[in-house]
């Protein structure tokens, strides 16, 4: 590995800010300066980064899932000797467990973090930030297992934490963050349900009925066009007392009971659709 910098770095590496990229793409950063990692060793600290403390049986085995394990254990000895000649490798090994140094910060820990306050009742301090966190996909253009499992379950934790987000400001009356919100976790997921329901019920919560029921046939046309589903009766429920006056209003005008002719299934003679005594 190698810093990338037009003038050099003073002090040791470690002195200044390190920071490990895992959303959107690999990237190491020491200070403002880019560190270039090989593709192979970028694996090593995407995995540690994103497995903390995990004993090197556990890194091996997921890093290298079709060797034996002597062999998997083997090349993590050798990576890891590798990194170790850098000056600026991020790792920090003790007995059996590998993890980065603690000065290194992790854009994964952010979201997660910020996850977690907002899952205990506590809004987040900087919205934007809470809003963006996680907005990329983990590693894209990754395909290990390992990858695929934890971008999976990023995306589900920033979808549900987005949700929460926007429900804690609409049980405040704050429609516009709640909407912000989302609207955020409408554009993660398309198809997603769950924001759709919110969009409405804030759109409800102002008094904007054809907001509200424009956002309903919008996503109801989405979902019968990719799934041909319709929204579940939840949310339908939602529009109940909305749509109910529109739906009588469109219903013909009752009046007088008239008979109705028809004809007979069999060709025959017309008759008419109407109850008689039994006596005739």
């Amino acid at each position: 590995m190698a810093a990338v910098s037009p003038t050099p770095t003073t002090g040791q590496p470690h002195d200044a800010d390190i920071r490990l990229h895992l959303l959107g793409g690999f990237r190491l950063t020491h200070g403002d300066t880019p560190v270039v990692v090989p593709r192979g060793l970028q694996r090593i600290i995407a995995l540690i980064g994103l497995r903390p403390g995990a004993t090197r049986t556990h890194l091996a085995g997921l890093l290298w899932p079709e060797a034996t394990e002597e062999r998997a254990l083997s090349s993590l000895r050798t990576a890891l000797w590798r990194l170790r000649q850098d000056p600026y490798c991020p790792l920090s090994t003790a007995a059996d467990t590998v993890r980065l140094d603690p000065l290194v910060r992790v854009d994964v820990d952010l979201l997660i973090d910020t996850a977690g306050r907002v899952r205990d009742g506590h809004a987040p301090g900087d919205a934007p930030k809470a809003l963006a966190a996680g907005r990329h996909d983990l590693l894209p253009g990754w395909y290990e297992d390992w990858v695929l499992a934890d971008r999976e379950r990023l995306r589900q934790l920033r979808l549900h934490m987005l949700e929460q987000v926007a429900g804690q400001h609409l049980a405040a009356g704050r429609h516009g963050e709640a909407l912000e919100a989302a609207l955020e976790a409408m554009a993660a997921e398309p198809l997603r349900e769950t924001p759709h329901r919110l969009v409405v019920r804030i759109h409800l919560a102002e008094g904007n009925a054809f907001e509200a029921v424009h956002a309903y046939y919008v996503y109801r046309d989405l979902l019968l066009r990719e799934l041909r589903l319709e929204p579940s009766p939840a949310m339908s429920a939602l529009l109940a007392e909305t749509l109910d006056p529109i739906r009588r209003a469109s219903r013909p005008a009752s009046g007088p009971r008239r008979h109705v002719v028809t004809r007979n299934a069999a060709p025959g003679p017309l008759t008419m659709r109407h109850r008689t005594d039994p006596g005739h």
